[in-house]
């Protein structure tokens, strides 16, 4: 790993901790790690931070992200006689938040393509 990636990971985890740090004062529970990727998100579109000084390390954690939910496969796995009674309710959960999240993210990459046709089209 190259300097180049310690700077980028740096960067990524010095925004994670302010969002732990913001949650942490908070009156409401929100995660840390939604308010820091928010914060990411603003400095990206306000350009204090350029997608070049983030875009080695993201590409590198976007192509292994099947590594990060092993911990929590196996915790379920771990737990499954917790689970076990109540795995009709859950499966149906998870299969309707999925469709859900499927319609969701259809109708809003519709509507940005809607938006960006609308923008070239001025």
């Amino acid at each position: 790993m190259d300097a180049h990636m310690f700077i980028q990971l740096a960067v990524i985890f010095g925004i994670y901790l302010g969002g732990e740090g913001i949650a942490s004062l908070l009156p409401i529970s929100i995660p840390g790690n939604i308010i820091g990727m928010l914060a990411l998100f603003i400095l990206l579109l306000l350009k204090w931070i350029k997608l070049r000084q983030i875009q080695t390390l993201g590409k590198f954690l976007l192509g292994n992200m099947a590594f990060f939910f092993i911990p929590a496969g196996v915790s379920i796995i771990e737990s499954i006689e917790t689970v076990k009674g109540d795995l009709l309710p859950i499966l149906a959960i998870c299969i309707l938040t999925t469709f859900i999240t499927f319609t969701v993210t259809a109708f809003t990459a519709k509507g940005i393509t809607k938006l960006q046709e609308r923008m070239r089209n001025r």
